[in-house]
């Protein structure tokens, strides 16, 4: 130090800052004794001083620690303000994070500045507004939080600092941390149950307005949407999981190239690359470089890194969601728990859309069944007393019978025509949505023509319902000489008949039917083996196989026509 330089000398106290050693450097150089700290470190940044001379009263590790340079290097910035907020040391850090929000260069470093404007009049969310006079005037330390741009937030902790017996702060301490990415982290988790909310709401008079097809592709909308926006991934692929086949059927596939869209794929960790692995062990694989992974299949065009995640609902795998970037690394841990925690929500939204298709597949069948039940008798008494009059009008006139066969036909095709339009109000089982497993099936009994013949309204209702269920074409007679005629008229995979009819028995009904179509199946029923005539005996002499005794179960009764019909259809005959 040389001659004439100027000597800023600091301590607790004026006392502090004399004595003979001050003496004898007051003889060479210009001493400078502020009169508190605020002056101190004013002449510092202003004045020129060369040299700064600490009393040995404030010697403590906070000094060394200072002058050593170890506080510039704090993850954190801090910073000393005085009463008017203005910046009167901070440590890089503090400089660095100002230039990160504002992304300028602080002028100056800082000092002199109000604390605000260093950071670009930040946004103060909270939770307290005015963070530094509240610890000014209560003594106390206050924290909030300040958003200088959309993506850069700081928490700000200050304490107020007294010097001596002063009960006033005279200056404040202010911590600054980066808190970007955990509020960041935070909004991304909220918008991801929000979105999951969105993926869900479907209000009343859009269930009302649209057809299955419709909700699926303004699912298929809203998906995309967050997926490019929220979580900021723009090549998407989502396969769905056919439980039946095993196969992974696309969903969505945006920026993927169309051989990698119209790949075959199954829920097997062999030979059907990453989304395979995923559908089949319902764990997410994070490919960090696609050109050293075993299990990457080409997707993207250029794809070097991809993240894919399963479809989960309650343990079930529906599918699989894939991401794939052009970078290499591009995913990591904080984009799986996203991407995890969206699929979660996309996996809700699946199954909302799959019971309300479901809801309206059953809601279309019951609707089918219940105007078939209704119109099943009318139906009957028109087929019964059309056959009835062209058995009266054999040898008449020829275009009369014509007119009465078509009318059969006619009568006959209101019931196809009816179950015809059920099934195309139901919605389709598309590949987009899995439907909820269908009623048991019955596959012999579909298509196959059966008269029930009985004199109880009741039970002729009830053949309808119950064999119609399982695609039977039930037609049911009142007696037995009205089966009679309907059997020479038209041809039937089988017939049940009641053992007890109006006008004849079990037995004399089998004879007159066989005497028509010898080869006819013929199932005759009674009630509690109640047979007076010995009916059944007579017809089991005469070639009788099925017999069912009420009241016997649906099981049963499905069985026996199903083991009496066997595989073949009748050929229709006008």
């Amino acid at each position: 130090m040389s001659e004439s330089s100027r000597l800023l000398v600091f301590g607790r106290s004026p006392e502090s800052c004399s004595g003979p050693l001050i003496d004898r450097l007051r003889e060479d150089h210009e001493v400078c004794v502020p009169e508190n700290l605020v002056s101190g470190l004013r002449m510092l940044r202003e004045d020129g001083v060369d040299c700064l001379f600490v009393a040995s009263d404030v010697a403590s590790p906070g000094v060394l620690l200072q002058a050593s340079g170890v506080l510039e290097h704090l993850p954190d910035g801090i910073v000393l303000l005085d009463t008017a907020l203005e910046v009167l040391w901070s440590n890089r850090r503090f400089v660095e994070l100002a230039a990160e929000g504002t992304e300028a260069e602080v002028p100056g470093g800082s000092l002199g500045m109000s604390f605000y404007d260093v950071f670009g009049t930040p946004e103060i969310l909270g939770p307290d507004f005015c963070p530094f006079n509240t610890a000014l005037g209560s003594g106390e330390a206050a924290k909030s939080t300040i958003r200088v741009d959309e993506k850069s937030y700081y928490e700000v902790h200050a304490k107020p600092v007294l010097v001596g017996a002063d009960e006033v702060p005279e200056f404040l301490v202010v911590i600054v941390r980066d808190v970007s990415s955990e509020v960041l982290q935070r909004q991304k988790l909220n918008a991801i149950y929000q979105a999951g909310l969105e993926l869900g709401d479907l209000m009343p008079q859009d269930v009302l307005d649209m057809s299955v097809d419709e909700r699926i592709e303004l699912l298929k909308q809203k998906i995309l949407h967050y997926t490019q926006d929220l979580l900021e991934f723009e090549t998407v692929e989502i396969r769905l999981l056919d439980k039946h086949s095993k196969t992974l059927v696309p969903l969505l596939a945006v920026g993927m190239q169309p051989v990698a869209t119209d790949r075959d794929l199954r829920a097997d960790p062999q030979d059907n690359g990453v989304t395979g692995f995923v559908a089949s062990t319902g764990k997410s694989y994070l490919c960090e470089d696609t050109e050293n992974d075993p299990l990457y299949l080409p997707g993207a065009p250029d794809a070097r890194s991809s993240l894919t995640v399963p479809l989960i609902l309650h343990d079930e795998i529906l599918g699989t969601f894939n991401v794939e970037s052009p970078r290499p690394g591009a995913f990591d841990e904080n984009d799986l728990q996203f991407l995890e925690l969206f699929s979660r929500e996309v996996a809700v939204a699946l199954n909302t859309l799959e019971l309300l298709a479901a809801e309206k597949m059953t809601t279309a069948n019951e609707s089918t069944e219940l105007i078939l039940r209704e119109v099943a008798p009318p139906v009957d008494e028109i087929l019964n007393d059309v056959t009835w009059v062209l058995e009266k009008y054999i040898g008449h006139d020829p275009e009369v019978c014509e007119r009465l066969q078509q009318s059969l036909r006619h009568t006959r095709d209101i019931k196809q025509l009816i179950q015809k339009v059920g099934q195309e109000i139901a919605p389709k089982s598309a590949h987009q949505v899995q439907m909820l497993p269908p009623r048991p099936h019955r596959p012999k009994l579909v298509g196959k023509r059966i008269l029930v013949v009985d004199g109880d309204r009741s039970v002729r209702r009830a053949a309808h319902e119950l064999l119609g269920r399982f695609g039977c074409e039930v037609e049911t007679a009142h007696h037995g000489e009205e089966a009679v005629m309907m059997c020479r008229r038209a041809p039937y995979d089988a017939v049940i008949a009641d053992i007890r009819l109006p006008d004849m028995n079990g037995y004399e009904c089998f004879c007159g039917i066989r005497g028509v179509e010898p080869d006819l199946p013929v199932i005759l029923m009674t009630g509690f083996g109640y047979d007076p005539a010995h009916a059944i005996v007579k017809a089991r002499q005469d070639g009788l196989q099925s017999v069912l005794y009420k009241p016997f179960r649906l099981d049963q009764l499905l069985t026996e026509v199903e083991k009496t019909v066997g595989g073949t259809t009748p050929t229709p005959t006008e």
